[in-house]
């Protein structure tokens, strides 16, 4: 896909909304291409011309000397491409991860119904609009629990039983890192107590623990009960709201691994299904069925946990109305406390991107129809939006989102979503967030992204912890 902008500096906003419409077509500077998107400013004059393949559109208005012409052009670009296209984005010339934040920003200023206005004049369909509230208001009550020294720690663990095709996260199968495992789980012991120590000099107060991946629960009993005593010796958890483990995946779930999280007083894990389908999960690359899900759910309840969440994906290659439906029906009739929506995005390095025909109108057609139905048939039954994220290049353009029974929100879902407080994060691919509460400044320390990175480069990352003094001391 070729953009040529002219006259103007919208380049940014010109390309985010082209992504929209063509997520799969990869962005050229020259020559020629399938796709050729061409925006010109000419005085008050803007205009948008678009060839796609064998199809041409193009559109022109005349625009006030004081208009922004960044929303101008990007409102004319869209309607352009919607018209090309047949496809109208449900979430308009919006393009940011956190629309639920947006909406908080442009409440404050402009109140409740010129924050209405204002999405609607970007295109915004109302639904979504009436859903972006709703996560606001949620979001807000959690928000209000941190405090100026607040923090949350993330802890990653990057392997995985198999790697799912639409999975695009830093996770090996474990067949092919097995003899990573261990070096790296005796590292990350190392780079909490740093991190335990650091928090503890510098007074912060720990509100959530969370363990993600990857899958946590590929690790054996053993090397879990290492990293949860090792958190336990090294941070103050008496002020700790919320402690979540991902158990994501069936299949790596025993009575003895849930025993070890008990033991620790982990108050809340993850078991997903994505699909309750068969042919579904074989599609995708899981090796469970979902019977297995069943059982370990019904496991978990029996030793005491009594906070679960359940992940789902809208649009898996191969699933069908009635299989989400049936999905989002049994996930319900379980009764978890929580239950994600996802819809699909396609990321470079997922298997799913090589599939033709993935982003067109009667797939971006049935995602939409699948998120709806979860979002009718959650909120009747007591499951409240609570979080939501959206991803570039997710199928229609769609949105995920966490519902909650009420009491069981995900603290750190929102306290990382709204970056409402710093983030101390171990492992391999683990980014640290620095929130000033003053000032919302934030800065960010990386860590090296895959384990084996990761191990042979320990030290340096954690020097580079050090960082975390100076963002405080300034």
């Amino acid at each position: 896909m070729i953009i040529r902008n002219i006259n103007h500096d919208c380049a940014y906003h010109t390309e985010k909304i082209a992504v929209m419409f063509f997520p799969l077509e990869k962005l050229k500077t020259d020559g020629d291409d399938n796709v050729v998107i061409e925006t010109k400013k000419e005085n008050n004059t803007l205009s948008v011309r678009v060839r796609a393949f064998s199809r041409f559109e193009e559109q022109s208005r005349t625009i006030p000397s004081d208009a922004d012409v960044a929303h101008e052009l990007s409102v004319l670009l869209y309607d352009t491409l919607s018209k090309l296209t047949g496809y109208t984005m449900p979430w308009g010339i919006l393009y940011g991860v956190r629309p639920a934040r947006l909406m908080h920003a442009t409440v404050e200023s402009v109140g409740r119904d010129g924050a209405v206005k204002k999405f609607l004049s970007d295109k915004v369909q109302q639904k979504k609009i009436d859903l972006a509230l709703a996560v606001m208001e949620r979001e807000n009550r959690i928000i209000e629990l941190s405090s100026d020294n607040s923090f949350s720690l993330y802890v990653s663990i990057p392997f995985c039983p198999s790697r799912c095709s639409y999975c695009s996260f830093v996770s090996h199968s474990i067949a092919n890192a097995q003899e990573l495992i261990e070096p790296y789980v005796e590292l990350l012991c190392k780079e909490l107590e740093y991190t335990g120590s650091v928090a503890k000099e510098l007074g912060l107060r720990l509100e959530s623990v969370y363990f993600g991946g990857g899958t946590p629960t590929t690790l054996s009993p053993s090397q879990l009960d290492a990293l949860l005593g090792t958190i336990e010796r090294s941070f103050d958890l008496s002020t700790v709201r919320e402690y979540t483990v991902e158990a994501g995946r069936p299949d790596t779930v025993t009575r003895e691994k849930l025993d070890t999280l008990l033991l620790h007083n982990v108050s809340r894990i993850s078991i997903n299904p994505q699909t309750f389908n068969d042919d579904v999960l074989k599609s995708i690359g899981r090796r469970h069925t979902s019977k297995q899900t069943v059982d370990v759910y019904n496991l978990a309840r029996q030793m005491g946990f009594g906070n679960i969440n359940m992940d789902f994906i809208a649009g898996l290659n191969s699933d069908t109305f009635d299989s989400f439906k049936q999905s989002i029906d049994t996930a319900i009739n379980l009764s978890p406390e929580s239950i994600t929506v996802h819809n699909l995005a396609l990321k470079s390095g997922a298997y799913l991107c090589t599939e033709n025909e993935l982003f067109d109108l009667t797939k971006r057609s049935l995602a939409t129809k699948m998120i709806d139905y979860s979002y009718n048939t959650l909120t009747q039954n007591a499951y409240n939006p609570y979080y939501m994220y959206r991803q570039s290049k997710s199928l229609g353009n769609l949105e995920n989102v966490g519902y909650a029974r009420d009491g069981y929100d995900c603290l750190y879902n929102i306290f990382m979503m709204d970056e409402t407080h710093t983030v101390l994060a171990a492992g391999a691919g683990a980014v640290i967030k620095l929130k000033n509460p003053k000032t919302t400044h934030i800065e960010r320390i990386y860590n090296y992204k895959y384990p084996y990175e990761y191990i042979n480069n320990f030290e340096q990352i954690i020097s580079r912890k050090k960082g975390i003094f100076d963002f405080y001391s300034e």
